[in-house]
């Protein structure tokens, strides 16, 4: 295991304790079913790397924000991630029963519940964002159109409504990428855009370049997640391992081959690394989670 990846695996370790526990404290607030707070919870507690809200925290401190600025909208991230996990896993999108592991939320209850759990916890992700008190209100509106436009059907939502669309179809590599921009990468680049956006000071450039960075993450992640797909196991990637290919999506290696996808994805992340070239030390964060992404193991 390289310097970066250890870097990435403790940083992300920290980071999980504290998003952890303040998504915890969030959900359990103000609650008005006992029966949806339990669904609430399966479904953003129980497990997860928080890649994203990592992401919002490192880009922060890349920009030389206090990271405990980021914490809000990093949590905001989590809680859409979430969301859009739970729906993703209902009958009528991809039908899995196995999510990080254990059973999916409309397994574990129902599917009524899983539904009213994604939507309770999108609309927490907004809450908490009007909310934070570290940020100014020029903050908030940025960052709540931000996280807006990346989760709804410019960006993730119209990203798996392409993948809906394609299932069984041969998309060429510009079509495959138009579809995880929009579907994983959108959630992803706005992870690094709101961290960086806590920085009043925050030119122009670094938001060029950490973008730029964050669009090869993003794709570095759903290659590496098309190859886990083939050559991971179940109980280690916490997913049915070749579930992807069962349902005939398009993927990676199904267009590039193994070693085509393995390739690109060298490419991805080396494009990701020299996009943080302008930026010192204090974005080796950022530097150890771009390792990481490529070379986990679920």
């Amino acid at each position: 295991m390289s310097d970066r990846t250890s870097l990435a695996i403790s940083y992300l370790d920290q980071c999980r304790q504290r998003i952890d526990a303040e998504l915890d404290r969030s959900i359990r607030q103000d609650s008005v079913s006992e029966r949806l707070q339990a669904a609430m919870r399966y479904s953003v507690l129980g497990g997860g790397k928080r890649i994203r809200p990592a992401l919002c925290l490192a880009a922060a401190r890349a920009v030389g924000s206090e990271e405990a600025t980021a914490l809000a909208p990093a949590c905001a991230l989590e809680l859409i991630h979430a969301y859009s996990l739970v729906h993703d896993d209902l009958p009528a999108m991809d039908d899995d029963d196995l999510r990080r592991g254990r059973p999916t939320t409309h397994i574990a209850f129902d599917e009524a519940s899983a539904i009213l759990a994604g939507d309770a916890l999108q609309t927490l992700a907004f809450r908490l964002l009007t909310g934070a008190p570290a940020l100014t209100d020029s903050q908030r509106i940025r960052m709540i159109t931000e996280l807006a436009q990346a989760s709804g059907h410019k960006g993730m939502v119209g990203g798996q409504a392409i993948d809906l669309e394609s299932v069984g179809l041969a998309l060429n590599l510009e079509q495959l990428e138009n579809m995880h921009r929009h579907k994983t990468g959108a959630l992803i680049e706005a992870s690094v855009t709101m961290g960086a956006l806590t920085a009043p000071d925050v030119t122009a450039q670094q938001l060029k370049d950490l973008s730029t960075y964050a669009s090869a993450l993003g794709l570095a992640f759903q290659v590496q997640d098309d190859l886990l797909d083939i050559e991971g196991d179940t109980e280690t990637i916490g997913k049915r391992q070749g579930s992807d290919v069962a349902k005939a999506k398009p993927t990676y290696p199904a267009l590039l081959g193994l070693e085509g996808a393995r390739e690109h994805l060298n490419l991805l992340l080396d494009q990701a690394q020299q996009a943080l070239e302008s930026f010192g030390e204090e974005a080796d964060p950022l530097r150890a989670m771009a390792d990481y992404v490529v070379t986990r193991n679920h």
